[in-house]
């Protein structure tokens, strides 16, 4: 399991998008530029983002993206999600039946057990972390992450 380039690119987008405040927008080559990327993959990026409410499009000379949220309402598993999806939905076991037509281990599954157990844990982990967030660097995030995610120990124990 990995997260693909569109998810850590369009973060990293998105995150530049925030850096630069409400009172301004960036263009998708001033985003380009700053990250990496080529502009046709930006655009990309800035229309998927678009289109999941996270950014709003500005015209006119001083126009570019700009975030439809402020950074502490826009929280990273909801992008993660919109940008490619989760780790383990719920009709992942129809989708890998082999041959037949159902899971041979559809009634009884540990391996189900498993990847909804980790899809709980990285969905209770993301839902903590917003776009302000992660404006810290990266020992800070680091810390913050351990405070955040000590509480998850009780309840996985109850998952």
């Amino acid at each position: 399991m990995k997260f693909r380039a569109q998810e850590e690119y369009g973060l990293r987008c998105l995150l530049q998008v925030a850096h630069h405040g409400a009172e301004g927008s960036l263009t998708i080559p001033e985003i380009a530029q700053a990250e990496g990327l080529t502009i046709p993959h930006v655009a990309k990026l800035m229309r998927l983002l678009r289109r999941g409410g996270f950014v709003k499009s500005v015209r006119g000379q001083a126009g570019g993206y700009q975030l439809s949220r402020s950074a502490d309402q826009i929280n990273v598993g909801e992008v993660l999600a919109w940008l490619g999806g989760r780790l383990f939905e719920a009709n992942f076991c129809a989708l890998h039946a082999g041959l037949m037509k159902l899971c041979t281990h559809s009634i009884d599954c540990s391996i189900r057990s498993l990847w909804s157990t980790v899809q709980f844990v990285v969905d209770q982990t993301l839902s903590k972390v917003t776009l302000a967030d992660l404006f810290s660097g990266e020992r800070e995030m680091s810390h913050w992450m351990i405070n955040q995610t000590q509480d998850l120990l009780p309840v996985l124990g109850q998952h």
